[in-house]
């Protein structure tokens, strides 16, 4: 092998390392891809959809109401699901509606509300009460196994559906 070609083959070293080095960093702290799997959130997110998760808007807030987040549910699945409330506020359930700090919060997003009441629950601080837009289809923190999220176990907020290619669209948060 020439020289010239050891330097080519070198260059071409050094491009893949930085590509693969940038994908890690862009992956670690900005962005990363996440597959909606079931129907939880129905009808705003669908089975199989491809999303972006923005991880920088909690590095400097904490999430709002209204807004989809994906989290660490157990060591080896994400969920994903829009936030309720936030710590400080207090959820109670009733068949009409979702009521947060005493007042029923408008939730035009949901494909039925819950048929089972729950709480109230008063969320400490650190927490976030999540919920599935298809109520009655969603294990969510009303259920013990997933409970209140802790912001540590907050991946980031869903923005962009980018797959499949006919439901492209960015993700609208109340």
């Amino acid at each position: 092998m020439s020289d010239s070609e050891k330097k080519e083959v070198w260059e071409w070293i050094k491009s893949v390392l930085v590509a693969v080095i940038l994908a890690l960093v862009i992956r670690a702290f900005l962005v990363e891809v996440f597959l909606v799997q079931g129907q939880s959130m129905l009808p705003t997110l669908h089975d199989r959809e491809r999303l972006i998760v923005s991880k920088v808007q909690y590095y400097f807030r904490q999430p709002l109401p209204g807004e989809i987040v994906v989290f660490k549910a157990t060591a080896d699945r994400d969920f994903i699901k829009r936030v309720i409330a936030v710590a400080g506020d207090e959820v109670r359930i009733e068949l009409e509606g979702v009521y947060v700090n005493g007042e029923l919060i408008e939730e035009p997003y949901v494909l039925e509300r819950a048929r089972e009441p729950f709480g109230p629950v008063v969320i400490p601080d650190g927490s976030v009460f999540v919920m599935g837009d298809n109520r009655n289809n969603s294990m969510d923190s009303r259920h013990p196994s997933v409970g209140l999220v802790s912001l540590n176990q907050l991946k980031g907020k869903a923005m962009v559906v980018f797959w499949p290619l006919e439901n492209i669209r960015i993700i609208q948060h109340r």
